[in-house]
C-alpha cells in the first residue's frame, strides 16, 4: 500500500508565509511544557511539500532540544497591519544548517518587517531591535501535517485545506 503524499502548501499560502509576516515557531518537551521561538523568515521548498522557519539558534535551545527530541513543531504566521493568522504544524521537524541565501532571506524579511510594522505605527529601531539577528541561524524544516485558521473571528480554529 502507497502512503499518501504529505499535503501541499499551494502558491498564495506559500505567498503569505514568506511575506512580512510575524513568525512564532513552538514546541513541546516530554512534559508537554512548551518552548517558542520568533522566526527570522520562511523558506517554502518548490512543490510546498516542505518549509524551514530561521530561528537563531542561541534564542532557540529549548526548541531545537524539543524538536532533536520528538520532531514536532507548531508555526503561526500573522501579518500586524490585517491580523491575518495561519498555523502550520509538523511532525517530521528537523535542525539544519543555514546557507548564504537563507542568511539573504533573514535579511530582507527584517527589512519588509520593518515596512510592515511601520503600517501600524511601530518604530523602524525597534523592529530592528526586535529581529536582530544576534546569532548564528538555523533552519527549522518539516513537512506539514495540517494547517488551521487562527484569525480572530469566527473561522478561528478551522482547518486549512491543502493541496494533496
Amino acid at each position: 500500500m502507497a502512503v499518501p503524499a504529505a499535503p501541499r502548501i499551494d502558491d498564495e499560502l506559500a505567498g503569505f508565509l514568506r511575506s512580512a509576516v510575524s513568525i512564532i515557531a513552538a514546541t513541546r518537551n516530554a512534559e508537554h511544557r512548551p518552548a517558542l521561538v520568533r522566526a527570522q523568515g520562511c523558506r517554502v521548498d518548490p512543490g510546498g511539500r516542505r518549509l524551514a522557519v530561521l530561528v537563531v539558534a542561541c534564542q532557540a535551545d529549548e526548541l531545537i532540544e524539543d524538536i532533536r527530541d520528538n520532531r514536532r513543531v507548531a508555526v503561526v504566521f500573522t501579518r500586524p497591519s490585517t491580523h491575518r493568522s495561519v498555523q502550520i504544524k509538523g511532525e517530521d521537524a528537523q535542525v539544519a544548517p543555514v546557507g548564504d541565501d537563507d542568511r539573504a532571506l533573514a535579511a530582507a524579511y527584517r527589512d519588509a518587517m520593518v515596512a510592515e510594522l511601520a503600517l501600524i505605527g511601530v518604530p523602524e529601531a525597534r523592529v530592528r531591535a526586535l529581529l536582530a539577528a544576534v546569532g548564528e541561524l538555523v533552519a527549522i524544516t518539516f513537512s506539514p501535517s495540517s494547517a488551521f485558521v487562527q484569525t480572530p473571528g469566527p473561522d478561528a480554529g478551522r482547518a486549512l485545506e491543502m493541496a494533496p
